[in-house]
């Protein structure tokens, strides 16, 4: 029998307060930023090795795989629970998400709700109204956003195999090195490791620096969140942001036919194949007539 995450076949401990959220360093924050902005500056490598098309193909694939892990793991799953799954799925959904080098699955999880919370005010770690730069991918320099938020994961954290993973994260880019090494060399390395790992990076941190910026609010939600085709496509459906917004526990974004959400296909065959279950739809109140919004944040929308 199939066992729910949410009713696991152990007791999966008691919620951890306030004691269990361990702050780092100075200084393995700062050996943490090196790796950060290495990795970056490292995809240059790429140049330094005769084109071989394995290596555009592994750098395909492990871009596609690993953005879905963020967007259909640790943003659908993680963060709003959208879809129930086993825990033992849980684990290995959690350890694919570490393969995109985003940290662990709690540590983001808690982030992205914290933000849920305070959008575009102050306490959300990464408002564009802070500016481009902050939202894109300066917030990750702040060392008051470098720890696990355990208050805002009990309902994760209680599972010691979570927290264990969201304390070795490391393991996922560990496995995604040795898979490119194996299949193309250290070209497979510079091609599915470090280029694919920036892009998918700057493509995920587009909906918090672009997604309150530019497109279209159907919803008044209280912030600045937009939908946005062109976004839309290059996130795998992340760029209906402001659907999300409107309902954040669904795991189809794309509340239309047309609305493009490759990361709520994929989760539907998942569906389909008995490996998720109970995965959230739209309400039937996203569908009710909206007048046109029309207040200071969302003046002069972009048309995309």
């Amino acid at each position: 029998m199939t066992v729910s995450s949410d009713a696991p076949w152990t007791n999966p401990g008691p919620e951890p307060g306030p004691e269990a959220q361990p702050g780092k360093s100075r200084k393995a924050f700062w050996i943490s930023s090196i790796i950060y902005y290495g990795i970056q500056v490292g995809s240059l490598l790429v140049f330094f090795f005769d084109f071989e098309p394995r290596y555009l193909l592994l750098c395909a694939a492990t871009f596609f795989i690993r953005l879905w892990a963020i967007t259909g793991v640790y943003h659908r799953y993680f963060s709003h629970r959208s879809y129930r799954t086993s825990r033992a799925l849980q684990f290995l959904l959690g350890v694919l998400g570490t393969t995109a080098v985003q940290k662990g699955p709690l540590w983001w999880a808690g982030v992205h709700r914290n933000h849920h919370q305070h959008a575009d005010q102050a306490g959300d770690p990464h408002s564009p109204r802070l500016g481009f730069w902050h939202a894109h991918q300066g917030w990750i320099m702040d060392p008051q956003w470098d720890a696990t938020r355990f208050e805002q994961v009990r309902d994760l954290a209680r599972y010691p195999e979570l927290r264990w993973l969201d304390r070795w994260h490391i393991i996922g880019p560990a496995l995604c090195i040795a898979v490119c090494y194996a299949v193309a060399g250290w070209g497979g390395v510079a091609w599915g490791f470090l280029l694919s790992t920036t892009l998918c990076w700057h493509v995920t941190y587009s909906i918090n620096s672009l997604a309150h910026r530019i497109g279209r609010r159907r919803y008044d939600t209280g912030e600045d969140s937009r939908n946005s085709v062109f976004l839309a496509l290059l996130t795998l459906g992340e760029g209906w942001h402001n659907n999300h917004h409107f309902h954040q526990s669904c795991a189809r974004q794309g509340f239309y036919w047309w609305e493009i959400d490759v990361t709520y296909y994929v989760l539907y065959l998942m569906k389909s194949v008995g490996l998720i279950w109970d995965v959230k739809q739209p309400p039937a109140r996203a569908y009710e007539p909206n007048p046109k919004i029309k207040t200071k944040a969302s003046a002069n929308p972009s048309p995309v």
